[in-house]
């Protein structure tokens, strides 16, 4: 009886480990706004102008240009702002970009379409499968899953993000 409760204790300890591996603590400097720059694929985390981390990133599957609507593979490029985060994301985890905004949504209805939405920024599939080539996204931003928890540490809902071409 006392093996099973031994391996019940292990067996809880070693679970919740992996959990508390997922969620990382920040406590450095506030991240005030993020910056990508997709022709360069390099994301900026800065506290004012001082860049905190930089990452490089996979895009849509169509990543040159501007999204205009849903279905066109690209990422939205503009100024939106960090509006969610998913911690049961099926991209390990994710934080969602306010796309669209009013001006997204009048260009794709000039067009007839829908806009899309669910933009995120997030890290690999969790169904373990890989994606072939750096930009399979629908239109996200997508890192590696070590980098998506610091990200997802640092990074307050309401932090402004400019996506650049």
């Amino acid at each position: 009886m006392q093996f099973f409760k031994f391996l019940v204790v292990i067996c809880l300890a070693l679970g919740l480990s992996g959990c508390a591996s997922k969620f990382k603590r920040y406590h450095g400097p506030e991240v005030t706004q993020i910056v990508v720059n997709k022709g360069e694929r390099k994301m900026y985390l800065l506290h004012h102008d001082k860049v905190l981390k930089d990452y490089n990133f996979g895009l849509g599957f169509a990543p040159v240009g501007d999204k205009k609507v849903r279905g066109d593979g690209k990422t939205p490029e503009g100024d939106y702002f960090i509006d969610r985060r998913n911690p049961n994301s099926a991209f390990y985890l994710s934080i969602g970009i306010s796309y669209p905004n009013e001006q997204d949504i009048a260009e794709a209805e000039a067009l007839g379409r829908s806009p899309g939405g669910d933009i995120f920024i997030h890290g690999r599939p969790n169904n373990g499968k890989r994606r072939k080539g750096r930009d399979w996204t629908a239109g996200c931003i997508t890192v590696t899953n070590r980098e998506m928890r610091d990200i997802y540490a640092m990074v307050r809902d309401g932090t402004p993000i400019r996506i650049n071409p």
